[in-house]
């Protein structure tokens, strides 16, 4: 298939798909390619900038480079300051959640558990909540 951008006598400006240079001349002289906004069947194909394939490097790119044993994923990075930086609250996190914000509870950062109806509720409350991307560590096997 060929994309070709496509003009019209009106100077609209359009793409389409066609299965060959011969295809898009043949249906364009049977009328059968006609400008959508304004109907003629007028139509060629407009100067555009060639699609031009660069070449791979045969090294891998960061993403495909193995973290070392050593070194922490972001992910885990992350984990380590929440729970640094955060009291873990467990199953209380709807609660202790909702108590902060009512003002019955000292403000401080919490993670914690809470079942997807919970936390909506939480939010539609709101309630200002965000889930973490991983499972707390003592959950995990």
């Amino acid at each position: 298939m060929i994309h070709y951008d496509l003009n019209c006598a009106e100077g609209h400006r359009f793409d389409g798909w066609f299965p060959s240079a011969a295809g898009f001349e043949a249906q364009r002289d049977a009328g059968l390619i006609a400008c959508s906004i304004c109907g003629t069947t007028q139509i060629d194909r407009a100067l555009m900038a060639p699609n031009v394939s660069v070449a791979r490097s045969d090294k891998g790119s960061v993403a495909d480079t193995p973290l070392s044993p050593d070194q922490p994923s972001p992910l885990e990075r992350l984990r380590k300051e929440i729970e640094a930086n955060s009291d873990y609250v467990g199953l209380r996190f709807v609660d202790e959640a909702r108590a902060m914000h009512e003002g019955r509870s000292e403000a401080r950062a919490i993670h914690g558990e809470a079942k997807p109806a919970e936390a909506a509720a939480l939010l539609q409350e709101g309630v200002p909540i965000a889930p973490l991307p991983f499972i707390p560590k003592r959950r995990q096997n």
